[in-house]
C-alpha cells in the first residue's frame, strides 16, 4: 500500500524530518495529557516551538501530526530489528528480537499509547496505511519465529507462527499500556526477562 502523504510548502527534506520530529514530540505530550481532540494545532506549534504559521508548512491538519507519530513508531522498529543478524535461527535470536522490540516500547511509551488510543481518528486512507505497517511489525517477528521453527528450535507448527507473532507485540505493549501499574513491581530488565521467559516456554522445545 503506499505511504500516506502529509504535505509541505517546505523543500529541504532534512529540515521537514527534523521538524516533523519536533513536532510528533510535542503533540504526543499533549495528546497524553489532554487526548487528541482537545488538542489545538495553536497549541502543538507552541509545545514545538513553533509559530502557528510555521507549523503549516510541514502539515496541513492535526490528523496529520496523529499520523507522523503512528509512522515514526514504525519506523523506529523496522530500523532496530534490521540490527539483528537475520540469519540467527537460534531461540537465544529471538530472546534478542524481543528485547530490541520491548526496549523500543519503553522508549516510546506515550507514542504507543497516542498510536493505539487515538488512530481510529485518522482519515479511512491514513488508517488503512497506519494498519497495514502494524501487520508489517507482526510480519518482522512472524519471519524471526519462523526461522527458529524451520530449525527444529521451536515445537510449535506453521499455522502458529502469526499467532505467536502477534502475541510477542501484545505482550511487549502491554509495558506501555500498564506501565501505571507494573512499574510499581518490575524494571524493564526483569519484565523483559519474565516476559521472555513465559513466551519461549511456550514456544521452545
Amino acid at each position: 500500500m503506499p505511504k500516506h502523504e502529509v504535505k509541505s510548502t517546505v523543500k529541504d527534506e532534512d529540515l521537514i524530518q527534523k521538524r516533523r520530529e519536533q513536532i510528533s514530540q510535542g503533540a504526543v505530550k499533549l495528546f497524553i495529557a489532554k487526548g487528541f481532540h482537545r488538542t489545538t494545532t495553536r497549541e502543538i506549534a507552541k509545545e514545538a516551538g513553533f509559530s502557528i504559521g510555521t507549523l503549516y508548512e510541514y502539515i496541513r491538519t492535526k490528523e496529520d501530526v496523529l499520523y507522523l507519530v503512528c509512522d515514526h513508531i514504525y519506523h523506529e522498529v523496522k530500523i532496530r530489528l534490521s540490527e539483528l543478524d537475520t540469519n540467527d535461527n537460534t531461540v537465544e535470536g529471538l530472546r534478542m528480537a524481543i528485547a530490541k522490540y520491548y526496549e523500543l516500547i519503553d522508549d516510546m511509551s506515550d507514542e504507543f499509547v497516542v498510536m493505539y488510543q487515538e488512530s481510529k481518528s485518522l482519515p479511512s486512507e491514513a488508517l488503512r496505511y497506519v494498519l497495514t505497517k502494524e501487520l508489517e511489525m507482526v510480519e518482522l517477528f512472524e519471519m524471526i519465529v519462523r526461522r527458529c521453527m524451520e530449525a527444529g528450535n521451536l515445537r510449535i507448527g506453521p499455522e502458529e507462527v502469526s499467532l505467536a507473532a502477534h502475541h510477542i507485540l501484545v505482550q511487549g505493549q502491554m509495558w506501555s499500556f500498564r506501565r501505571w501499574a507494573l512499574r510499581n513491581t518490575y524494571s524493564l530488565e526483569r519484565y523483559i526477562q519474565i516476559q521472555t521467559d513465559q513466551i519461549i516456554n511456550g514456544l521452545a522445545k
